[in-house]
């Protein structure tokens, strides 16, 4: 039986003028699988995720994601997934019901069951009890709680996070990780995720692609990328495949910074 891949990117490249973010990688993800991509701060993770997300046009390559061409189908390709950015994006002066609402209308989930899918997603994470609260009364982990309820609100087949865990404690983080393993394992929901946390990567995803410069270097289980490089540990693979300590701490997109610097932009 052929194997299907909901995620096919081919030869996907971004440029910015001169400088090049992401530099003609090639990559595929099953359906239902957990999918760590890793790299250094500036390497093109995000950049290549807002190209996944329709939020960046590439300079040239294939991207399908769930059958659809984010660029020919972008209405169907934006339905297939749900997004956690790395900065928040909540309206913290609305309350927890408030935000889920206003994502269900942009996603235009029929009025007929938002409602139910509303409770369902916030008993999910454990936030159906504070759904009349402020959000701006919320802890960085409770926030972090709301915004995978309301990415999955309109039921995506594929869930992107992008540094879904950074900044909060190990036992919240462990929760989060709870809910994205649940959602995975029960729905069949295929989880594509970044993190500077080389644990996270190692216990949680099926496969890896690790990006460096813009190139993917290597990509693999996670025994494999310790096998080929000889390493005894993940984090060991990836300095040897990077040469670059991965950051678990203070992480920024300097994807943009760097491309800004390149052409101009910042300088006084």
């Amino acid at each position: 039986m052929e194997e299907k891949f909901i995620i096919d990117i081919q030869n996907l490249t971004k440029k910015f003028r001169d400088f090049t973010a992401v530099n003609d990688i090639s990559f595929k993800v099953k359906s239902g699988e957990i999918f760590a991509f890793l790299g250094p701060n500036g390497a093109g993770k995000t950049t290549t995720i807002k190209m996944l997300t329709t939020l960046l046009i590439p300079t040239s390559g294939n991207i399908l994601i769930n059958g659809y061409d984010p660029l020919r189908d972008k209405n169907n390709a934006r339905q297939s997934f749900g997004i956690v950015f790395q900065d928040p994006s909540l309206d913290d002066e609305l309350t927890v019901y408030e935000n889920m609402v206003y994502h269900g209308v942009l996603y235009k989930v029929p009025d007929n069951i938002l409602k139910q899918r509303i409770e369902e997603m916030l008993k999910f994470v454990e936030l159906w009890e504070r759904k009349n609260a402020l959000v701006k009364t919320f802890s960085g982990g409770m926030k972090r709680r709301l915004e995978i309820a309301r990415g999955l609100l309109h039921h995506p087949k594929i869930f992107f996070l992008d540094e879904p865990t950074l900044g909060l404690d190990p036992q919240t983080r462990n929760h989060i990780w709870e809910y994205i393993k649940k959602l995975n394992k029960e729905e069949g929901t295929t989880i594509f995720f970044t993190t500077h946390y080389m644990e996270e990567a190692e216990k949680a995803s099926d496969r890896i692609a690790i990006i460096d410069n813009g190139k993917i270097v290597a990509q693999g289980t996670a025994e494999e990328l310790k096998n080929q490089t000889k390493a005894s540990s993940l984090e060991d693979a990836f300095i040897k495949l990077t040469g670059k300590q991965i950051r678990e701490e203070g992480a920024s997109n300097l994807d943009f910074m760097r491309m800004r610097r390149r052409i101009g932009f910042g300088r006084r």
